[in-house]
This record gives structure tokens, sequence and C-alpha cells, in this order.
């Protein structure tokens, strides 16, 4: 029950900051404007709503005090076409000037000019109202009075002319506004939180829209949450596999083991031999055991040497015991006396036999693999090619994957790579080296490279 009303939370807290912040731009607003309007006539800038602008009002009372009488009847008469306004210029007994019939609120709204107050507005049910003092070039002292259109929507005016009511539609409109922005943010959260718990039951296909353009810090967060249930997928499915991946990489002793067990059954005379092997066989399964079990990636002691050309012999002499059965054989060429390198622990000895265990699997029948050491100037390379069917080229970096399998011949097969090579290049990886995978004439090709110096760690 916490997660609902932590989300309620937080739609609250983003629909009353937005609206807070609208509301408070708004009171603003109306403040000033009242303000504005509470200011004596001649501090105004005024201007009649529905009507004509205050330079219009300027610039006919000064064309009405700079015109001659007999003209007077035609700027009027322009006036009120051109603006759809009614305009009289009233004496001081409040007689239109032309001969025009004057309305009485035309007249009351005149009589309030005295004194110092040369300008009033109302606003009366026939339409908004200006009465303004000028002086007439031929008539002196006059008033004129503009009767400007009625508001056409009898709401829109009400709502002009009440100040609370503007504020209170603006709020309510702005509400509305900050609503659907808190809606659209939190949506995204939503979807978010929703995809999180389909996931978390075991959906492991769930994912999140994210917009191509256009989007924003959420787009961002779901792009990040697809990764994220992408990789989790992956590995979870992978993790899946870990049984028949584990098989993959027990095979090879047992595999050796059962060989000698049945040539002790059919060579008593071998039988001390075949124990023997076993017995080796045994060691290393438990210590394979042990390395994929482990979870440790701590730094490494590099506590000896390995001389490389003799690993690789030993490597290849065990290949060719397992591959008799299968008409396979291992040969290894080389020139180098020897190739002497840091090592920890037997991990070079257990990534070169899953090397070449991987290679001796997926060679083809009465073929050979054949294995090669070289020097450079800095590195030692050793090279594993088979004759297999290869690895297609968009595949070749990830056979190294954990519990990658190939959708090739081999992997339909032999049951895949597992983890034999990720577990090679892991601890090729932690002596300074590198490995990878190329195609070839014959097979496919996996190349270590060994650095001739490496440190203690």
């Amino acid at each position: 029950m916490a997660r609902p009303d932590m989300r309620a939370s937080i739609f609250v807290k983003i629909f009353l900051g937005f609206w807070l912040v609208s509301v408070a731009i708004l009171g603003s607003w109306l403040l000033t404007t009242r303000y504005i309007e509470s200011l004596p006539p001649g501090e105004q800038q005024h201007r009649p709503p529905h009507g004509p602008p205050e330079r219009f009002v300027l610039g006919l009372i000064y064309g009405l005090q700079n015109a001659p009488s007999d003209q007077l009847p035609h700027i009027i008469q322009e006036a009120r076409q051109k603006h759809d306004i009614k305009l009289w210029l009233l004496d001081r007994r409040g007689n239109d000037l032309t001969g025009q019939a004057v309305l009485p609120a035309a007249r009351d709204l005149a009589s309030e000019l005295s004194g110092r107050k040369r300008r009033v507005f109302s606003r009366n049910p026939d339409g908004p109202m200006l009465a303004h003092k000028v002086f007439l070039q031929d008539s002196g002292p006059a008033r004129m009075v503009i009767l400007f259109p009625k508001p056409r929507h009898k709401l829109l005016s009400a709502i002009v002319a009440n100040h609370w009511l503007r504020l209170l539609i603006a709020v309510l409109v702005s509400g509305l506004i900050c609503y659907a922005l808190s809606r659209l943010v939190t949506n995204r959260l939503r979807e978010l939180r929703l995809a999180s718990h389909q996931f978390a039951q075991g959906d492991l296909n769930t994912r999140i829209a994210v917009r191509e353009s256009g989007g924003d810090e959420t787009d961002e967060l779901a792009r990040d949450f697809n990764t994220m249930a992408e990789e989790l997928q992956t590995r979870m499915q992978a993790q899946q596999r870990l049984l028949s991946d584990v098989s993959h990489e027990l095979r090879s002793p047992l595999a050796r083991m059962r060989v000698a067990l049945a040539l002790a059954e059919d060579a008593p005379g071998k039988r001390q031999d075949c124990l023997d092997r076993m017995e080796q066989e045994t060691v290393r399964l438990e210590a394979l055991i042990q390395q994929l079990l482990s979870t440790e990636d701590g730094t490494l002691k590099f506590d000896k040497h390995v001389d490389l050309v003799s690993l690789l012999q030993q490597l290849c002499n065990d290949a060719n015991f397992e591959g008799e059965t299968n008409n396979k054989s291992v040969a290894y060429r080389s020139d180098l006396p020897e190739a002497v390198v840091a090592s920890s622990g037997d991990l070079l000895h257990k990534s070169f036999e899953n090397i070449i265990r991987n290679a001796l699997q997926h060679t083809a029948e009465n073929t050979t693999v054949v294995v090669s050491i070289s020097l450079n100037d800095q590195d030692f390379i050793v090279s594993v090619e088979d004759c297999g069917p290869g690895v297609s080229e968009t595949e070749l970096e990830r056979i190294f994957d954990e519990f990658y399998r190939v959708d090739s011949a081999r992997s339909r097969k032999d049951g895949g790579f597992g983890l034999g090579l990720a577990i090679a290049r892991r601890a090729i990886s932690k002596h300074g080296g590198e490995l990878r995978a190329t195609n070839s004439d014959r097979g496919l090709v996996v190349q270590a490279r060994l650095p001739i110096n490496r440190s203690d760690g």
C-alpha cells in the first residue's frame, strides 16, 4: 500500500507546484491591473475595451480641435463609419453641435467633466462610453462623447468587467493545464513502475516504448530500463542453460576417464597406468568444478612460471588420447625451444585446454587440429586451428561471451561453446594477454597473445 501513496504524492507535488506558480503569476497580474486601473485618469494609459485604440482617440481629438466648424460633420461621419461608433460634440447645455439626437447616458457622462477632470469612462447597457474635453477652433470649449460598440458576447463582457471572475476562470484553466502536464510526467513514471513490476513477476519481454524524437528525461530513463531488462534477460536465460554448459566443460576429463576405464577392462596389464590417468583426471575435474563455481574476480598473484611449449605439448598429448575414439588428432608445430611466462596457478593450463578441446570437438572426423606457438617482439602467439565449419563473422566476438551459443552447425552438432572460451578469454586477459578468433580456409582459428614479461600483481 505504500507504493500507491508514494505515487500519488509525487503526482500531487508536481501538480500543486505547477498550479501554485500559475496562481502566483495570475495573482500578480490581477493586482497590477487593479492598481493601474485605480490610478487617476491623468496617470492611466486608458483604453476602453472593445473599442478603437488610444491612438485613434487622440487623433480624433486633434482633428476636431484643429478643423473648421464646417468640417466637423465630415470628421464625425468618417469616424462613425470607420470604427462603428457613435460620436457627439456637446456644448455646455448638453446639445449636440451638429444637431444629432443625444442619448441621455451620453449627456449624463459629459456632465461629469468638470474642473480638472478631462476624461471620464463608463460602462452602460448600450456599450462602453468615453467623455473627453475638447477645445474647438471656432466654437471654443466642448465635450466629446464616444459610444463604442457593445460587446457581442455578454459572458465575455462580464468576464472582462469582473476582476474576480477573470481570476477564477484563469485559476481553473491553469489548474486543468497543470493537471495535464503533471499527468503527462507521472504517466511515464507509472509506465516504468508497471514495467518493473511485470519484469519482477517474470515477464522478461517487458519493455517501455521510447520516443525517437521529441523525447525527454523520461525517455532516457525508459531507454536505460530497456537496456537493463535486455541485459538481465540475457543473463537469466543464460543461467537457465548453466547445467548444459557446465557439462560441456566437464566432458573432457570425464571422457578421458571413460577411455581409461575401458582400457583397464580390455587390457589388465595397463590397469595401473589407467588408474593413474583416472586419478589425474579426477584432480583436474575437481579443480575445474571449483573454477566454474567461483565468483571471485580479485587480483591474481602470479606465483609461478609456465613454459608454454611444454604445456601445449602436454595438452596436445591429452587431446590425442581423447580424440582417438573419433579418428581425430592434434598436431603441435613450433620451433621455439621454450616460452616461459608468469602465471597464476593453473589458469593458463585450463585456458589452453578449453581452446584445444573446443577445436578438437568441432573439427571434422579424420582431420587434425594444428597447435602452434610463435614469438614476436613483445608477445608469444599461440594459434589453434581446426577443420570445422567455422563461425559467422557476426558471431566471432560473441563466442567469448559467457553461456553464448552459436546458431550454426557447430552449435547444433556439439552443443555450442558454453563456458570454455569465456573462461579462457578471462584468464588470458588477467595475464595481460588477448584472445580472438578468425575464420580460415580450413576452419576456425583461435589465437592467444601473451606478453613475454609479466610482473607480479
